[in-house]
């Protein structure tokens, strides 16, 4: 069935503090996709940042961030009282997340709603600690540990600590008892909103899409917890790390750093971490992106302590095995597959055999650098298309950054006019497509161009900020974005709209003209 949706973080929502939340905001960008007739709300991953802010290098592949939490929602639960954040100095623009700022001010509101929480627990909590049991343990203790060193990466802790010595993590668990339940606490808060978010999006028939990155951060409790998953040497130092070999892009490749799996040693225990990994997830979103999927079929390893990633070589991944074993375990998922980036026989075969849908990004059909089959002409029905994703330029952003013979044939193939405006002729362009879903950037929609750009691939600083601003997504565009797709089969034409629609409409965009003053 054809659909279209839109790409949005969390953290990009509009929001008086700080970044966006699960609250109010988000249940009103549900109900402005409800409205527009879009089907998916795609976000990215929804773990806890650490340095550099990225949703991609995690504390953790199963725990929820906490600046996601809603302070409003604590409030009205009875957790906070209103003067305890209201009035604070968030820091940053109304469209950009200030991560310092966030730093300073959430944790120690956060304690306050946790230790109301654990002073009067809630009937479901020991039921929710005890589904989580086979991750909660090590996150809290992990955070604590981390927390009691000053923040510093799990391998620079005292040996017995590092090496996981029973007795050490005992005593640890006592002495960092308050922490730990500190840490607990707020993965309830996060998972009871998420709950409820999940629980209002699928009522107004929209369906969440989330990202699952291929990798693990080094500095995380996926790797503490479980060295012998990952190719560690004897002082648990990685061996190789992941990365991208020079391309078109950058002469150097991407070093991202991150642990390789070894995937000799996941076979022989039935892949049950990702199997765990998988299901986690799974419960929580509706349909699962897996970010970098060409990794599964052959992987890009260089030499640990390298300064590029100019040294690398290609190793075989696990193929079709991995993905078997899932599906025999947990059943057929839906998963989107990001294969995107250097794409050789062995990832085209196991896409195909996989029969999960790959991507196609439409600004990559006009980039003189890459040459891949993006035009919209050669898309097959089972596919995703993308003007960008979050590593990309929104369109506008492309069309200031692009060379312009790249942009010229974008212009002449989609016959572009400044009339329509270059980004709704590029979204024309890919709802218009046979691909039986289109994902398209909220800055896309919006019109704005680089400065709202997510990501910028090997950069550190300035990425994962933006924050649409409050009013943005009204119900003119709404209506526009309703229209435009339902002629491409993507949603359903409204002659005419419920009569609730522009009343609702109104009263929202008045409670968040209030609530961000």
């Amino acid at each position: 069935m054809r659909s279209s949706g839109i790409l949005l973080h969390l953290s990009s929502l509009p929001s008086p503090h700080g970044i966006g939340a699960m609250g109010a905001a988000a249940r009103r960008f549900v109900d402005f996709l409800h409205l527009a007739g879009q089907s998916y709300w795609q976000i990215l991953p929804l773990g806890p940042t650490s340095y550099g802010d990225s949703p991609y290098q995690s504390f953790s592949t199963f725990a929820g961030n906490p600046y996601f939490i809603d302070l409003d929602e604590l409030a009205a639960d009875g957790l906070l009282r209103p003067e305890e954040y209201e009035g604070l100095d968030w820091g940053g623009a109304p469209d950009a997340v200030d991560y310092g700022t966030l730093y300073k001010l959430r944790w120690p509101i956060l304690r306050k709603a946790c230790g109301r929480l654990l002073a009067d627990l809630p009937a479901d909590y020991e039921e929710f600690c005890a589904k989580n049991d086979f991750w909660l343990p090590d996150y809290a203790l992990f955070m604590a540990l981390k927390d009691a060193h000053g923040g510093v990466a799990w391998n620079e802790w005292e040996e017995p600590l590092v090496r996981r010595d029973a007795a050490a993590l005992a005593e640890a668990r006592r002495t960092y008892a308050a922490d730990i339940a500190f840490w607990q606490g707020v993965q309830y808060l996060f998972f009871r909103q998420w709950a409820a978010l999940k629980k209002y999006a699928n009522g107004k028939g929209v369906r969440m899409i989330g990202d699952l990155p291929i990798y693990v951060a080094a500095d995380s409790v996926d790797v503490w917890a479980n060295p012998q998953e990952f190719q560690l040497d004897e002082t648990l130092t990685p061996t190789e790390v992941a990365g991208c070999p020079p391309d078109g892009f950058s002469a150097t490749g991407q070093l991202w750093g991150n642990p390789l799996y070894d995937w000799d040693a996941m076979r022989r225990t039935g892949y049950d971490w990702w199997v765990r990994r998988i299901a986690h997830l799974s419960e929580l979103l509706d349909v699962l992106r897996i970010d970098h999927f060409r990794g599964f079929a052959g992987y890009y390893a260089i030499p640990y302590g390298s300064a590029d990633a100019c040294g690398g070589r290609w190793r075989p991944g696990p193929g079709m095995d991995l993905f078997r074993t899932i599906e025999a375990r947990l059943g057929r998922r839906e998963i989107i597959a990001e294969d995107l980036g250097f794409l050789t026989e062995d990832v085209h075969r196991l896409l195909e055999e996989s029969g999960f849908p790959g991507m196609k990004v439409l600004e990559f059909a006009f980039d003189s650098r890459d040459g891949g089959n993006y035009l919209p002409h050669d898309y097959p029905r089972n596919c995703v298309a993308y003007t960008g994703t979050h590593d990309n330029e929104p369109v506008i952003g492309w069309f200031e950054t692009a060379a312009p013979a790249d942009t010229d044939r974008a212009v002449d193939y989609l016959k572009l006019t400044e009339a329509e405006g270059y980004h709704w002729g590029m979204l024309r362009g890919i709802w218009s497509s046979v691909a039986d879903l289109v994902l398209v950037q909220a800055q896309d929609i919006l019109g704005l161009g680089h400065e709202s750009r997510m990501n910028t691939p090997s950069t550190l600083g300035g990425n994962w900020c933006w924050r649409a601003l409050p009013g943005a997504f009204d119900l003119a565009l709404a209506k526009k974005l309703r229209h435009v797709t339902a002629l491409y089969a993507r949603a359903e034409a409204w002659d005419v709209w419920p009569e609730h629609a522009l009343e609702d409409a109104l009263a929202d965009d008045e409670a968040a003209n209030c609530e961000n003053g």
